[in-house]
């Protein structure tokens, strides 16, 4: 009985990531010293990591069951959009980025359907998780996105379904696939295209024109984790082949608390808002940065 109760954990993290490769538990130790470094490495060379295998094959198996059970919860939409999730401007000429729409139709479970008790949620919540992603990043402290509809998702591709080109609200994203599909569904971005000073719409109009130069593919696998700074970085899913889902969970964060999306995004993505973004419509919001989304 006593080995038994040695054996259990209380840790979410144990047997779910492969700690012996990636010690998000020991960052301080030489391992976890290391791991950071060559993080912060990759994300300098061109703001993406991919940490290959992050989930051991025993636990994927069982994130994939639960992305299955969550996914008939994903409100799925249709519409189209450009870079920057807004309207036109006729005052622009055609070939404008703000006036390149393109098709999205793809479907995201929103986190107040994700409840406390399943492992996405766990290791979402999970200060180790939460320091490793910030030492990643560059942070000290990061902080759970406040939005309750955004703050941690599930992303369902079915056949056809795409997410063209666009930029993130929030910094920076992390995500995890959990499941593939038969083709298609390749995440391609052009890194930091963009910065804080200015959108650079003249390189924006090429790679959506179809100069692939500057961009980048991925082939993700599940189990795969990504931390991709996707405010800076054009980035698309292409359409999804064959009749197997595509699920990706994606863990948002933000450098400051209190992060809450734009009202009128949430009701695009998941095609209603939480009461906060009622109340924000009411008395408006300030981004920190003048950015067009």
């Amino acid at each position: 009985m006593q080995a038994t109760a040695d054996v259990q954990t209380t840790n979410p993290l144990d047997g779910l990531i492969d700690l012996a490769r990636y010690p998000v538990d020991d960052l301080d130790g030489e391992a976890g010293r290391a791991l950071i470094e060559q993080c912060r490495r990759q994300l300098d060379e061109d703001g993406c990591v991919v940490l290959k295998n992050f989930v051991p094959e025993d636990a994927l198996a069982r994130l994939e069951r639960e992305t299955e059970r969550l996914s008939p919860e994903a409100h799925y939409n249709q519409t189209e959009t450009n870079p920057y999730n807004s309207a036109g401007d006729a005052e622009k000429p055609a070939s404008h980025p703000v006036n390149r729409f393109d098709d999205r139709t793809n479907g995201f479970v929103a986190g107040d359907r994700i409840d406390g008790d399943t492992i996405i949620r766990q290791v979402y919540e999970h200060p180790d998780f939460q320091r490793f992603i910030g030492a990643v990043v560059g942070m000290e402290e990061i902080h759970q996105y406040a939005d309750p509809l955004a703050d941690l998702v599930v992303n369902v591709l079915r056949e056809g379904c795409q997410h063209p080109w666009h930029y993130d609200t929030n910094e920076f994203i992390v995500t995890m696939m959990t499941r593939q599909s038969h083709g298609g569904g390749r995440f391609e971005y052009a890194p930091g295209i963009r910065s804080p000073e200015g959108e650079n719409f003249a390189e924006v109009e090429k790679v959506i024109d179809g100069d692939r130069t500057r961009l980048k593919s991925l082939d993700l696998q599940p189990g795969d984790l990504q931390v991709f700074f996707g405010r800076y970085s054009l980035h698309r899913v292409t359409p999804v082949e064959g009749d197997k889902e595509r699920h990706t969970v994606i863990f948002a964060y933000a450098k400051e608390p209190g992060f809450i999306g734009r009202p009128e995004r949430a009701q695009r993505i998941f095609g209603r808002m939480a009461p906060v973004h009622e109340r924000l419509l009411e008395e408006g919001m300030n981004r920190s940065d003048s950015l067009a989304d």
